[in-house]
């Protein structure tokens, strides 16, 4: 089974964006949002003000300048392709989100790249956590969720900006 990426977070880390888990472009890639037709990037890059053609490390550097972090809810399960519809629920391990809060207790809010993050999150997660934590929902940027428009995306991410 494929293990998910590790966390991009410093110590400006206030917000905590959430995928699922990496589809197999970025799991190949080791990169975050790597598919070229995920708009993640291209989000961050209209909201933060950095070069859409920057490097990867160039853009990782962006986002945790505006105090933005990246991780994913699950650190391994299988499934069968990209798709968060084909996550086979039995196999699914959640990261050590106890413990990251712990190291990172500057993080006050979290939000989440689609329902799928969302509701592993609220079900595995949360629960078990000692304190509560800000948790709020965003479209997806995976170009499997394109029924709504790349504006409208970009109007809805605006909120990780806010930083509360």
């Amino acid at each position: 089974m494929p293990t998910g990426l590790p966390p991009v977070v410093d110590g400006r880390t206030r917000v905590l964006v959430l995928g699922s888990m990496p589809g197999e472009v970025s799991l190949q890639r080791q990169q975050y949002y790597a598919h070229p037709r995920n708009a993640f990037w291209r989000i961050m890059c209209d909201l933060i003000g950095f070069e859409a053609d920057a490097g990867y490390s160039s853009r990782l550097r962006g986002v945790l300048s505006a105090g933005i972090g990246l991780w994913d809810v699950l650190r391994v399960c299988d499934r069968p392709g990209s798709l968060d519809a084909a996550i086979v629920r039995e196999t699914m391990e959640v990261n050590d989100f106890e413990g990251f809060f712990v190291e990172h207790p500057g993080v006050s809010q979290v939000f989440f790249n689609g329902a799928k993050a969302e509701s592993v999150f609220r079900r595995l997660v949360a629960p078990q956590l000692a304190a509560p934590i800000d948790c709020i929902r965003l479209p997806s940027t995976s170009p499997a969720h394109a029924a709504m428009s790349y504006r409208a995306k970009l109007e809805a991410w605006r909120a990780v900006l806010d930083i509360g």
